[in-house]
C-alpha cells in the first residue's frame, strides 16, 4: 500500500462527518482564538445550554485535533495583566477552517434533503 499523497491528506472530505462535539469546538474558534474555558462558555452560549462540554471531552478532543492539524496553539497572548499565563489559546488552522467550511455544507445538504421531504417544521 502506498502512502498517501499530501494532497489526500489536505482534503477535508476525510474528516467527515464531524462528530457534534468536534464541531462545536471548531464553530467556537471560528472568530478568534480561545482558551479552554472559553471555549466551554462560547459552545454553551451558542447553543442556548443545550450543549455543555465537559473538560475531558474538551481537551481530549482538542488534543485529537491538535494532532489532525485542525487546531494549532495560538502563540499570540493577551497581554500578562489580562491573563493567566497557565491559559492555552487554541486557533483554527486553515485545514481545520476548510474541514468546518466543508461539515457545513454537508449539513445544509441534509437539512435541505430533509426539507424537501417534508420533515421541516410547518412541512409535517
Amino acid at each position: 500500500m502506498s502512502d498517501p499523497k499530501e494532497s489526500d491528506l489536505d482534503d477535508p472530505l476525510r474528516f467527515l462527518p464531524l462528530p457534534p462535539m468536534t464541531f462545536h469546538i471548531l464553530m467556537a474558534l471560528a472568530d478568534q482564538d480561545r482558551h479552554g474555558y472559553a471555549i466551554l462558555q462560547e459552545v454553551t452560549e451558542r447553543t442556548n445550554g443545550k450543549v455543555r462540554l465537559g473538560a475531558g471531552t474538551l481537551y481530549r478532543t482538542i488534543h485529537r485535533l491538535k494532532e489532525q492539524g485542525l487546531v494549532a496553539e495560538a502563540l499570540d497572548r493577551p497581554s500578562p495583566e489580562l491573563d493567566d499565563e497557565r491559559r492555552r489559546y487554541y486557533r483554527l488552522t486553515p485545514l481545520g477552517t476548510r474541514v468546518a467550511r466543508a461539515e457545513t455544507e454537508r449539513l445544509g445538504q441534509m437539512v435541505d434533503l430533509a426539507k424537501s421531504l417534508g420533515f421541516a417544521r410547518g412541512t409535517v
